[in-house]
């Protein structure tokens, strides 16, 4: 009995120090400049100001395929599976809104300056 508590025990905190390292890629992830993650249906960060020449990484975290596509056809990536990333150079200042062309209520501004 006692071993399968000390047994358990040790799995809880395994598991535990695995979600705190996933969860630290992420947010490295999301705090390094031009870079988003699309996890859980959302653009991370939702909004994001760059400099002019900036190239912007989206990297999918999710299960579910998404696209990165700008509302005034700049760009448009293809379906990303979980994973995958997708790169573009922001090379003029302007406010640029971002959309998944698959699930179109997932929304960002990228704003160049």
């Amino acid at each position: 009995m006692r071993n399968n508590f000390l047994r358990r025990g040790w799995m809880g905190l395994i598991a535990g120090a695995a979600l705190v390292a996933g969860a630290g890629v992420l947010s490295a992830w999301a705090e390094t400049p031009g870079q988003v993650v699309i996890k859980n249906f959302m653009f991370s960060p939702m909004a994001l100001t760059i400099k002019a020449g900036t190239t912007v990484t989206w990297k999918n975290l999710d299960g579910e395929p998404h696209t990165v596509v700008n509302d005034a056809g700049m760009f448009r990536s293809a379906a990303l599976d979980q994973n995958d990333t997708y790169q573009f150079k922001f090379d003029k200042p302007g406010v640029y809104n971002v959309f998944c062309g698959i699930h179109p209520n997932m929304k960002e501004t990228i704003t160049v300056q």
